[in-house]
């Protein structure tokens, strides 16, 4: 899987946004296939205009590490579940928590550059991730 450090340094090197467009669609290609049959309403990431599903898996202990797996039916917001992949998953939860994701989408370009829908689906997707790092750490794992 590609590291958020590896995107942010090909996002630099792409002059345009028609470039960066076409990078984050690859991202989005590149991702793992996701089973059908975990595109759940369970697994469904609310408040995103495209069908996004997103499966967290913890390992470990009381800070445990979090493994994200997701996808999108739209190719632009399957390459934004890729970042938001790269940036959080195998972190520990804690991590996942101190982590500004916000920061990540400034410096990237994409809180200028997504449309409002987009914008909104992508914090729902942190918003969700967060989450899942909060039960992470407030809930014992199951034996």
């Amino acid at each position: 899987m590609t590291t958020i450090d590896a995107i942010e340094e090909d996002f630099a090197l792409l002059d345009d946004w028609e470039d960066r467009y076409r990078y984050v669609i690859e991202l989005g290609q590149a991702l793992d296939t996701f089973p059908d049959a975990e595109r759940t309403a369970q697994n469904k990431v609310p408040g995103c205009v495209s069908q996004v599903w997103l499966v967290t898996r913890r390992a470990g202990g009381a800070d445990p590490e979090l493994e994200f797996r997701g996808d999108s039916d739209a190719h632009i917001v399957r390459g934004l579940v890729a970042i938001m992949l790269a940036l959080f998953s195998g972190r520990r939860a804690s991590d996942v928590l101190k982590t500004d994701a916000e920061a990540v989408l400034k410096r990237l370009g994409l809180d200028e550059h997504l449309s409002p829908q987009r914008a909104n689906g992508l914090r729902s997707m942190i918003k969700r991730i967060r989450r899942d790092a909060e039960r992470a750490l407030a809930e014992p794992a199951a034996s």
